[in-house]
C-alpha cells in the first residue's frame, strides 16, 4: 500500500495537459481560459456623462447658459460648446467638445432654452473620463482563470466574442457488477441501483470535465474486456467496483489481459483502500472501489486533482482547520476521512456510523475530517484538518 500523497503524486503527472480551443462567449461559462485576454479599445471609449443633466463649461456656470442641443447615449459626437453654451445630456452620452463638467438636472432650472445652475459646478464633475475602467491593451483576464459571469462580461466589453479555453478532458466512466441496475429500473431483491456513475458524472462536470458514461459491465471477463475497450480515445477511464480482492473483482485481472500497465494498487486510507491506477494503452485508468462513499472520497482525493491538472489548474485541495466537538479515539494505520457535520456553535461532530455504503450520511455531511495514520486520541476542542465538501463538489466557478 502507498500513502495518499504518493498516490496523488503518481496520478497527476500521468494525465495529459489539454490543448486549447475557441468557443463563443455563451459557451465559455466555467471553462478555463487558455490565453490572456486584452482590451481592444478604451473603456469608456470617450469621456461620457455619469448622470442625466447638462454638459457645461464650468467657468460659465455662474451665469445663465443657452442649451444648443442634446446628447443621448449612443449618439455620435457632433456638438461643441462655446462661451455661455450648454447641451442637454443623458447618462452615457459623449461629452461635447468644450464642456468640462455635467450640471445634473436636479441642480438646474430651465426656462425655454436657458438654464441656470442652482449649485456650484466644478471641472470634471460627473464626467467619466476616457479609459476610466481600462485602456486599450489592458490585460483584463489571465490564462488559467475559471470563467464566471463577471469574467464573461469583461471579455465582452473588452471587445471579444470568442475566447480560447482549455478543451474539457473526456473522462470515461464504467460501473461494474452483476448486482447493478440503471437508475429508473426496478431492482430485484438481490440487486441495487447504480449510483456511482451518476455521482462521478456530476463531479466531473462541476470540475470542468466531460463525462462519458460507458454503462454497466457484468462480472464477466469477456463483458468487462469489451467494456474497457470502449474507453478508447478517452483522456482517462474511471471504473467503479471490481477493485478489491474478491473472486468477482476483475478489473485488475481483465485490465492486465487488455494490456494494463499497473502503477499501484491499494492506498493506505479509509474509505478507498482498494484503489487501482495504471495505464491502458494511452489512457490512464483509475479504478475506484464500488461502495458509494469510497467512490466519492476517492473522486475528491484523486480524480479532482487529475482533472485540474489536465486543465492547468492547481490540483491541491482546499483544506481548512476545524475544532472537534467531542472526544475521538486513536486512529489505526490508515489515513481516515470521516464524514462530519458543522454544529450551530461552529464545532464539528463526526457521524456516529462511518460505513462506506451509507450515501445518505455522505450527502448530508459538511466535511471530510482527516485523521492521520496512528493519530492519537483527541479530546473535544482539538484542531484537525478537514475538507469542505461543498467547496470541492460545487462547480469550480
Amino acid at each position: 500500500m502507498i500513502e495518499v500523497s504518493d498516490a496523488q503524486a503518481r496520478i497527476y503527472p500521468a494525465v495529459r495537459s489539454m490543448p486549447a480551443e475557441w468557443v463563443p462567449l455563451g459557451a465559455a461559462l466555467g471553462r478555463v481560459l487558455a490565453a490572456d485576454v486584452g482590451a481592444r479599445r478604451d473603456q469608456p471609449p470617450g469621456a461620457v456623462s455619469a448622470m442625466d443633466g447638462y454638459a457645461v463649461r464650468s467657468a460659465d456656470a455662474g451665469a445663465p447658459m443657452r442649451v444648443i442641443g442634446e446628447v443621448a447615449a449612443g449618439s455620435p459626437l457632433t456638438l461643441a460648446l462655446g462661451k455661455g453654451e450648454a447641451a442637454r445630456i443623458f447618462t452615457g452620452g459623449l461629452v461635447p467638445d468644450g464642456a468640462d463638467a455635467i450640471l445634473i438636472q436636479e441642480n438646474a432650472e430651465r426656462e425655454g432654452d436657458i438654464i441656470q445652475a442652482t449649485e456650484a459646478v466644478r471641472p470634471g464633475m460627473f464626467i467619466r473620463p476616457r479609459g476610466l475602467d481600462f485602456a486599450e491593451g489592458h490585460v483584463g483576464l489571465r490564462a488559467g482563470r475559471v470563467l464566471d459571469a463577471r469574467a464573461l462580461g469583461l471579455a465582452a466589453i473588452m471587445g471579444h466574442g470568442h475566447l480560447q479555453v482549455r478543451v474539457q478532458p473526456r473522462i470515461a466512466i464504467l460501473a461494474t457488477g452483476d448486482e447493478l441496475r440503471m437508475p429508473g429500473e426496478t431492482p430485484l431483491a438481490h440487486q441495487i441501483t447504480s449510483s456511482n456513475s451518476v455521482v462521478l458524472a456530476g463531479m466531473l462536470r462541476a470540475w470542468g470535465a466531460s463525462p462519458v458514461d460507458l454503462g454497466i459491465a457484468a462480472d464477466d471477463r469477456d463483458a468487462l474486456g469489451a467494456a474497457l475497450a470502449n474507453a478508447h480515445g478517452a483522456d482517462m477511464l474511471v471504473t467503479t467496483g471490481g477493485a478489491s480482492v474478491g473472486d468477482h473483482d476483475l478489473v485488475r485481472e481483465v485490465g492486465g489481459m487488455a494490456g494494463l500497465e499497473l502503477d499501484f494498487w491499494k492506498v493506505r486510507m479509509r474509505p478507498g483502500k482498494p484503489l487501482i491506477f495504471g495505464r491502458l494503452g494511452e489512457c490512464p485508468l483509475l479504478g475506484l472501489p464500488g461502495n458509494p462513499v469510497s467512490t466519492i472520497v476517492c473522486g475528491i482525493m484523486f480524480l479532482r486533482g487529475a482533472v485540474r491538472t489536465c486543465l492547468g489548474l492547481d490540483p491541491s485541495l482546499p483544506w481548512t482547520e476545524v475544532v472537534v466537538a467531542h472526544d475521538l479515539k486513536e486512529n489505526d494505520g490508515r489515513r481516515d476521512f470521516m464524514r462530519a457535520f458543522v454544529k450551530a456553535d461552529g464545532t464539528v461532530s463526526v457521524a456516529a456510523r462511518q460505513d462506506s455504503s451509507m450515501l445518505a450520511v455522505m450527502t448530508d455531511a459538511d466535511l471530510l475530517l482527516e485523521r492521520a495514520p496512528l493519530d492519537p486520541p483527541r479530546k473535544a476542542g482539538s484542531r484537525l484538518r478537514a475538507i469542505d465538501l461543498r467547496a470541492v463538489l460545487h462547480a469550480q466557478v
